[in-house]
């Protein structure tokens, strides 16, 4: 075979270096030419973390048993030859900036898995990593030199389970430099100042979110691959709103950035909320803050106890896990019988709440015009099955309603209901909740979800009997509540409001109200909902796709309400058209949908919804090793294949 010069630049010596021309056959493999190359460089030095990176075709030669010619390398091509872990800025959901190595040659998804293990982050697979939000940038700002927490000589290891040494992961018991990195990861940092909520993106409308969601890096493909170089910026962020598997013992890191996420998103204004709950949420974060300054770098094990009901609450149910048994399905499933008020806004009148008599059975409402009509027909039987739930609640003017979506061939039906009072307003919650996933009264978690409503509508009472809260000067109110609060209140008019929700959770511990802040931030209507603005099959207008850990929402752009919704449960299958970029999925009942991105790669909603798939197997298996093959099955697309 006739030999022929091949052209690789080594990144070790330097920018301005010249490449090496090595003789080459075709026959020759990726490891015989890097063997060539590294003789040619007459440098003692490890070169094991070494490999092969094609510039043209934005490829790793990584297959070091593949001849050139199988690969389809030419005498044209230029190789440069670099360490596979390079060093990134890493910007965490805490808003803090971490210098560590990553690897840049392999899938992002398992990237980010070597990542998690550095930071003691179990469950990888629910984060991923993204392209940053550039911040507005004003003249004045000279100091823009962010404070960097440096991990880069912590080595990656293989090892899933971390050996722990005072409460934390060995490497980081290695100096005090370290340890300060794990203090910054698992205990809240202070909230920042009022500037500098300013100074960050905060979308204004459904379609600034649409944007967001459009820069989450492809799983299946290599940072390198997809134009990350060596010190870049990027976010590590919670992808997929289903968290498998909570335990405070173990989870110091991920509970804490979880929080951290979760702050954000409610002083940005990523999700929306009440006022009673911006002050709930302004109290507790008060509360997280106050325990966080005084906690020590262990974390504190107190409240463990009461924690496990709250765990339970706080793991977001995919779709019943069918753990009703036969004999539960056998008997005769309880019932809520109650008069409750009855408004339809849909029809064109202009007639309020009206008075019937409701039965809730298995998964659906019946209503009649009295209780002594209750044997015969009802007016109407509403199958809650699939359908959206949204509280619309004020405690201080005793308002309790429940707001329903229901779906219909034409779309969604909109109804509301309104409760005399929280004892039954919790239990009919609770019922319509369960009732969206398939789940009946007879579920064991129907006790502990009218339980965990109780106990946040009493979060929100104000507390006369309790002596009145001091005015605290340390507050600083408008890095507690979202800018929209700051509008509408002086500090002196929301200090003692917060103070006031403070009374209610004073007593909880740590741990118990960063689990607290979560429950309620995953009880909010629009949790967990990521945003993708897309053109349905037979539509002129762009709408936008909502993307939850159970469900598919058609959201139209020009009145903002919720036009459509599809549960996972009821799809059959979904694929995608590569060349046109269109998703297809089909559901029971011949219902199918086709929509195109208008503004995101059509792979980031494949990988999405085949993640969120993938999430919900996760229950099934019991082993702690991740099903990696499956998750690139389900979402890596025809590369997958």
């Amino acid at each position: 075979m006739a030999a022929w010069d091949l052209t690789v630049a080594v990144e070790d010596l330097g920018p301005d270096a010249p490449p090496f021309k090595i003789s080459v056959t075709s026959d020759l493999h990726i490891g015989g030419v890097i063997l060539k190359l590294v003789e040619q460089t007459n440098l003692k030095k490890d070169w094991s973390d070494h490999a092969l990176w094609w510039e043209q075709k934005q490829q790793w030669l990584l297959r070091t048993g593949w001849t050139l010619d199988k690969c389809g390398v030419h005498a044209d091509a230029r190789l440069i030859f670099t360490p596979q872990h390079k060093p990134l800025r890493l910007g965490l959901p805490n808003g803090a900036t971490l210098k560590m190595r990553a690897c840049f040659s392999s899938p992002v998804f398992r990237a980010v898995m070597g990542i998690c293990r550095v930071l003691n982050l179990r469950h990888p697979e629910e984060l991923s990593l993204l392209r940053p939000v550039e911040e507005k940038k004003k003249k004045k700002d000279k100091d823009s030199s962010e404070e960097l927490y440096d991990l880069t000589d912590v080595p990656l290891t293989a090892g899933s389970v971390q050996a722990l040494y005072n409460g934390m992961p060995a490497h980081f018991a290695d100096s005090p430099k370290t340890e300060a990195v794990y203090k910054m990861l698992s205990v809240s940092l202070p909230s920042p100042a009022p500037e500098a909520i300013a100074k960050l993106y905060r979308p204004a409308s459904v379609v600034d979110k649409t944007h967001i969601h459009t820069r989450w890096l492809d799983s299946s493909r290599s940072l390198m691959q997809q134009g990350i170089q060596e010190n870049d910026k990027i976010w590590l962020r919670f992808k997929y709103y289903t968290f498998h598997d909570m335990d405070p013992k173990y989870d110091a890191v991920r509970l804490t950035q979880l929080y951290e996420q979760a702050r954000w998103a409610i002083l940005l204004e990523d999700v929306d909320c009440t006022e009673e709950e911006m002050m709930l949420f302004g109290a507790l974060q008060y509360h997280i803050g106050k325990l966080s300054l005084s906690q020590d770098m262990v974390s504190s094990c107190q409240g463990m106890d009461d924690l496990e009901s709250a765990l339970k609450s706080l793991e977001v149910k995919m779709v019943g896990d069918g753990n009703s048994t036969d004999m539960l399905d056998n008997m005769t499933a309880p019932e809520l019988n109650d008069h409750l008020k009855i408004f339809r806004p849909k029809r064109l009148t202009l007639k309020g709440y009206k008075q019937y008599w409701c039965k809730f059975q298995d998964t659906s409402i019946s209503y009649f015009k009295s209780k002594e009509d209750r044997y015969g027909e009802p007016i109407q039987q509403l199958n809650l099955k699939g359908c959206e739930v949204a509280p619309d609640v004020s405690v201080a003017g005793q308002k309790f309603c429940i707001k329903l979506l229901i779906p219909a061939p034409e779309g969604m039906n909109e109804i509301y209901f309104r409760c005399e009072n929280e004892k039954q307003y919790s239990q009919w919650m609770a019922a319509c909740k369960l009732a969206s996933k398939g789940l009946t009264l007879l579920d064991s978690s129907y006790q502990s979800e009218v339980k965990n409503i109780q106990t946040f509508l009493s979060m929100q009472r104000s507390n006369s009997a309790a002596p009145t809260a001091q005015t605290d000067d340390s507050i600083n109110t408008h890095s507690l509540v979202s800018p929209r609060y700051h509008k509408k209140y002086k500090p002196k008019q929301l200090t003692p409001r917060i103070l006031e929700a403070y009374q209610n959770i004073a007593q909880l511990s740590l741990t118990s109200a960063i689990l607290k802040f979560l429950q309620i931030w995953q009880a909010l209507p629009d949790f967990g909902i990521s945003y993708f603005m897309v053109r349905f099959k037979g539509s002129r207008k762009d709408e936008v796709l909502g993307i939850a850990n159970n469900r598919l929402i058609r959201i139209d752009l020009g009145v903002g309400d919720v036009v459509k919704t599809w549960r996972y449960n009821n799809m059959r299958q979904w694929n995608v058209n590569w060349d046109i970029r269109q998703v297809a999925i089909e559901f029971d009942g011949n219902i199918n949908i086709a929509f195109g991105c208008v503004n995101a790669d059509c792979k980031v909603v494949h990988e999405y919804i085949g993640g969120y798939i993938f999430m919900s197997t996760r229950a099934r298996q019991q082993s702690d090793t991740l099903n990696e093959e499956l998750f690139h099955k389900l979402t890596g697309g025809h590369e997958a294949l």
